[in-house]
This record gives structure tokens, C-alpha cells and sequence, in this order.
């Protein structure tokens, strides 16, 4: 049973190889295994499929580097929660606090489990109804679109296991939580290093596949939209590095230890998916890579037979549950942090008396999310938070302006290098794809191409929010 604290303090037990850790294994999940078929079918070209996986690093760094100085400026688990109460004040903080229950944090943990089920599936084969009973039950949502609940059901319980039993273990333990987590991203970067080794050292590769170009490959304004939509799966393969200001109170030291986990964790995803992705083009073509249906996999069974193809599949399965175990350690945190400020059912609040964690708010993201694995695809739920998460991180890095503006004098232990252009790139940029990504969404839906637009249906699961903030004001005042 957990009981109530009166703004009770998790304990400060996180030091800078554990956040690191959160950073590096928070982001290197499902993407960069599934991805890149989607987007090399985009594409259509070797060189743009590597350009857009390292300028979709870049953009994510400055905009961790930006949030960074809030993060070290504030340093309270919450995350960004506490950061848009203090740049916007309660709607849009309550706003945040609910796009990350309802979409961000529980279809982002979804979907990482989710892939980690579907690479099982090179192992065991998991039961499945018919297409068309997949195809009989559906959900229609008017101006949406329909979801499928029962397509791929074997997966999305086996998925349901994974996500059970990762948030058991943080229920019972932070450290033991963070110490998995630690292990988990000592495998996956040993293992992900391995791999490219063997591919550039023991495969039959050909350097004319970094050059040419698939015949399909679209131009001018067909083009743009072919690297928004890329982006977009990039990003996806990026996302989670914000953990680390969930946790912030939390962590030891975190002036520092903040600004240098996500510098050190994002620059070496950079690298690490650079190489991968480099190592996928050396065995595979372009127009390979778009057929993939589990690319790593069988990039690694190109170069070292059917032994790379297992040892890829168990390497996606560890790395799904890792990033899986990050995400769920560090996004409760914001609901519990709603609810201390009485922004969210109060019971969420709740420290359990002798595992001191934020067990409630635990357990009600584990239900959400095995919820979500339930009603949603892989895809819907991938780009639909993207689209959610990156409305709030632009949001976040204008509020360093704002920042600098209502507390000007206030203690800043790290300020955004490059200010003001790392922030205002990265704001300017984020316009511009929410912008162009809705466009494409909407199109995608009217041709027939997508049974729903990912873009508003998230949208939608936000604006659900409001009548809940005039809820929990109007009891406040009570």
C-alpha cells in the first residue's frame, strides 16, 4: 500500500554513468532497427538516408543542449512539466503533464516493447487471428480515422508481458531499476559494436551501394516531403533523451551531471547509428534496405549467415527491453509530479512506504500503456507521438527565451551554447516540420495510403486534457 507525503522528495541516488545510461539506452530502442526501411522507400537514396539520420541528431541535440539549461537551472523530477509551469504557468504545463500520460511517455513505451515482441517472433511464432478478423473490429474515430486492436495480438500480449514486468521492477526498486539499466546499455552498445564489426569485416559488401540511387527516387517538392516524413522516423529514433529531466531530482549533482549525460549519451547515438547505418548500405542497397521487414536482421544474415541473423533479433530484443526499462523508470515521474502539485488524481502522488517510488503512478502508466499496445499499430503510435512530443520540445526551447526574460538573474550553472542560435534554429526548424509533417499526413489519409491521420489523432488525445484542467482547478479552489 502507498501512502501520502506532503511534497515528498524521491531520493537522490543517480550518478552520471546511471543517467548516461538513461540517456544511451532511453534512446537507442526500437528506430534504428525498423526505420530505416520505411525510410529508405522514401528516400530512395543511400546518402540522404545517412544525411538525415545524423542532421536528425543534430536537431535533437540542440534541442537537449537548450533544454539542458532549464533542466540544470531547475533541477526537479518532473521534467519539463516543472519547466512549462515556470515559461507558461498551469494550462500549458497541465497540457504537457497530460500529452505525456495520454500520448508521449505511454505510446512511446508502447511502442519500444512492441518492437521487442515483433523480433520474439524470429524465435517462437506468436498466435494471430485471421486478416479478416484483424480487419472486422475496428474503432472510428469521424474526421480520424479507424484503429485495429486485434491485428497481431500474439505480439501485442507478449509485448503487455514485457511492459508488466519492467514496471514490477522499478515498482519495487529505483536503483534496481537504474542498475538494469546500466546492464541493459552495456549489452546493446557491446553487442550494436560487435555487429558492425562483423558486417564491415566479415561481409561481402560493396561500396557502390553508398552511391546508388533507387530508380523511384522522388525530386523537387516531393522531395521535402520525402525528408520530413524521413525525419520523422528519425526522430522516432532519437526520442527518449529527455528522460533525464524527469528524473532530475533524482540525480546527483545534477548541475552537471545533466548537461553532461545528454551531451555525452546523444553525440554517441550519433555515432552509433551512423555506423549502423553505414554498416546496413555496405551489405544492402537502398532498394534492399526499403523491402527489409526486419532489416537489422537480415543485414547481419547477409554478412554472417543465419548465426548475425539471431544474434541481431536477440540484440533488438534486449535493446527494445532496455529502452523500454528507461522509459517506463522515467516518465511516472512527471504524473507524480502533476500530482504533488495537485494537477492530477492524488493518489498518484503516492511514495510507496518501503520501496520509496512512485508506485501509483507507476502502475496507472502500465495500465495506459498496455492499453495503447492493445488499440494501436506500430506505426500510428510512433508518429502520432513525434508529432505530440515535438509541438512541446519547440514549446520548451522558446521557453529558454522566456526564461532569460522573466528570471533574468536566476542561477544559471550551464547556458545553452550558442545562444541565441542553437534555440532559435531549433524552434524554427520544429515549425517547420509540424507544419509539413500535418500536410503529409493529411494527404496520406485522403489518397488512401493511411487509415488514419497519426497527427491529429494525437492532437486530439491532448485537447481531451482541458476539461480536466478546469477539473482539478476548480477542486484545488475547493
Amino acid at each position: 500500500m502507498s501512502v501520502p507525503k506532503e511534497k515528498a522528495h524521491l531520493a537522490r541516488t543517480l550518478g552520471l554513468w546511471s543517467t548516461i545510461a538513461l540517456v544511451v539506452g532511453g534512446v537507442i530502442g526500437s528506430g534504428i532497427f525498423l526505420k530505416p526501411s520505411l525510410m529508405a522507400s522514401q528516400l530512395g537514396s543511400p546518402l540522404l538516408l545517412l544525411f538525415v539520420w545524423i542532421l536528425a541528431g543534430v536537431i535533437t541535440l540542440f534541442g537537449a543542449l537548450s533544454n539542458a539549461e532549464v533542466a540544470a537551472m531547475i533541477p526537479e523530477t518532473g521534467g519539463q512539466y516543472i519547466f512549462f509551469k515556470k515559461m507558461y504557468g498551469d494550462f500549458v504545463a497541465f497540457l504537457y503533464g497530460w500529452s505525456a500520460f495520454i500520448v508521449i511517455n505511454t505510446a512511446g513505451v508502447a511502442s519500444i516493447a512492441y518492437v521487442a515482441g515483433t523480433y520474439a517472433e524470429y524465435y517462437i511464432s506468436l498466435p494471430r487471428f485471421s486478416i479478416e478478423v484483424e480487419q472486422a473490429v475496428y474503432l472510428y474515430i469521424p474526421g480520424i480515422g479507424r484503429i485495429y486492436p486485434l491485428v497481431n495480438i500474439g505480439v501485442k500480449l507478449f509485448t503487455i508481458g514485457i511492459v508488466l514486468i519492467l514496471t514490477f521492477i522499478n515498482y519495487r526498486s529505483t536503483k534496481a531499476g537504474a542498475g538494469l539499466q546500466v546492464l541493459f546499455t552495456l549489452i546493446k552498445v557491446a553487442s550494436i559494436m560487435l555487429l558492425i564489426f562483423g558486417i564491415f569485416t566479415i561481409g561481402d559488401g560493396s561500396p557502390n551501394n553508398y552511391v546508388t540511387s533507387a530508380a523511384t527516387a522522388p525530386e523537387g517538392w516531393a522531395l521535402v516531403l520525402a525528408i520530413v516524413a524521413a525525419l520523422s522516423g528519425a526522430f522516432w529514433g532519437y526520442d527518449g533523451w529527455n528522460n533525464i529531466t524527469f528524473v532530475a531530482g533524482e540525480i546527483k549533482n545534477p548541475q552537471q551531471n545533466i548537461v553532461k549525460s545528454l551531451l555525452i549519451g546523444l553525440l554517441s547515438c550519433i555515432v552509433i547509428y551512423a555506423l549502423i547505418i553505414m554498416a546496413y548500405l555496405f551489405v544492402m542497397d537502398i532498394s534492399a534496405i526499403a523491402s527489409a521487414s526486419f532489416v537489422a536482421s537480415d543485414a547481419a544474415q547477409l554478412a554472417m549467415g543465419g548465426i548475425g541473423g539471431a544474434l541481431i533479433a536477440l540484440l533488438v530484443i534486449f535493446s527494445g527491453i532496455g529502452s523500454t526499462n528507461a522509459n517506463i523508470m522515467a516518465t511516472a515521474r512527471v504524473t507524480f509530479a502533476m500530482a504533488q502539485e495537485k494537477r492530477f488524481f492524488s493518489w498518484t502522488a503516492n511514495i510507496h512506504p518501503a520501496f520509496q517510488t512512485p508506485a501509483n503512478a507507476l502502475a496507472l502508466h502500465a495500465i495506459w500503456t498496455c492499453l495503447l499496445v492493445l488499440s494501436g499499430s506500430f506505426d500510428m503510435l510512433t508518429d502520432m507521438l513525434i508529432f505530440v512530443s515535438w509541438l512541446f520540445y519547440g514549446l520548451s526551447a522558446f521557453g529558454v527565451f522566456v526564461l532569460r526574460k522573466k528570471m533574468p538573474d536566476a542561477h544559471r550553472p550551464y547556458k545553452v551554447w550558442g545562444y541565441p542560435f542553437v534555440p532559435a534554429t531549433f524552434v524554427i526548424i520544429t515549425f517547420f516540420f509540424l507544419i509539413l509533417t500535418l500536410a503529409n499526413d493529411i494527404t496520406n489519409y485522403l489518397t488512401g495510403r493511411a487509415p488514419i491521420i497519426n497527427s491529429l489523432f494525437g492532437l486530439l488525445l491532448v485537447v481531451l486534457g482541458t476539461p480536466l484542467y478546469f477539473y482539478f482547478k476548480k477542486k484545488e479552489r475547493q
